[in-house]
């Protein structure tokens, strides 16, 4: 697929947020070469390439480390304080998508905030071996925890939906890197994929992983199937692998998502492993988010 990238100077880069527990985000790209099939925010993104497929471009906020640091510098003037609250990296793109090799702007944001001294949360999810980099960085932040989405062991498995993410085995191997270098770190199953966790033995076997790498607390949500998501990845299954289709419609069971999640706080507990948040995030109950 080829990819369009876009210079796009950004009119505001710290944004305030509707996500439960994250006061702001930070979106350094706008668009996400990975291409997950049930990523949200292909829908969000729409709004400014209402023609193109998700993943064939990005929008390259170039002003994004002027722009915030001339934010904290205002905030600090209206409140006297360095801490305005948790900051989240990034809420509609993945912050270490492969644009970020040349353009940068997630390191250079982060710099800011090291130099800046900001005091408050900050909390990374990426799918990219890319943010060990900036190890450097991150250990000048007084607060900050780097998360990794992994969905399965197995790379031909995940591949399948996240289609030029980076591999599995990447993303582990950062979890750990990060790990030993005292960087706090945390891991995020979601979305739960049905012909992932329908086999026990192989969550099994993915929490285990994530435990050897050094997590010790792991985030879960089930699949988000609103109209528009459901619409392009049923679009895709009906193309590629239509027997998927009923295990994915099952996921809407409640019956379902009890038993799974019964299951995993068992598994949690037995491994004295802690669940992010609290507890499982569902989507239809109540205001809760899909991460990257």
């Amino acid at each position: 697929m080829h990819l369009s990238i876009r210079k796009t100077p950004a009119k505001t880069i710290l944004v305030r947020s509707g996500l439960p527990g994250t006061d702001w985000v930070i979106n350094p790209y706008n668009g996400c070469p990975f291409a997950c099939m049930y990523c949200y925010a292909a829908q969000i993104a729409r709004w400014k390439h209402p023609d193109d497929v998700w993943g064939s471009y990005v929008d390259v906020k170039t002003n994004a480390p002027e722009l915030l640091s001339k934010e904290l510098t205002q905030l600090q003037k209206k409140s006297g304080k360095k801490n305005f609250g948790s900051i989240f990296f990034s809420s509609v793109t993945d912050p270490y998508n492969g644009v970020e090799v040349q353009y940068q702007l997630t390191r250079k944001c982060l710099a800011v905030l090291s130099d800046f001294g900001y005091e408050g949360e900050i909390s990374i999810l990426t799918k990219s071996l890319l943010v060990t980099r900036d190890i450097d960085i991150l250990k000048k932040l007084e607060n900050v925890s780097v998360g990794l989405t992994v969905t399965s062991t197995d790379d031909s498995v995940s591949r399948f939906l996240e289609v030029s993410a980076p591999p599995v085995a990447s993303r582990i191997n950062a979890l750990a890197m990060l790990r030993k270098e005292g960087v706090s770190t945390y891991a995020f199953i979601g979305p739960m994929l049905p012909y992932v966790v329908e086999k026990k033995e192989e969550l099994e076997t993915l929490i285990d992983t994530l435990k050897n790498a050094g997590v010790r607390e792991i985030w879960f949500e089930h699949i988000n199937l609103n109209p528009a998501i459901k619409d392009r990845l049923f679009s895709y299954l009906r193309k590629t692998k239509p027997s998927l289709i009923p295990l994915f419609e099952k996921t809407r069971l409640p019956s379902y998502q009890k038993s799974l999640d019964d299951f995993i706080y068992k598994m949690m507990k037995e491994r004295n492993l802690r669940i992010g948040g609290g507890s499982i995030i569902h989507h239809g109950k109540s205001k809760t988010f899909q991460r990257t």
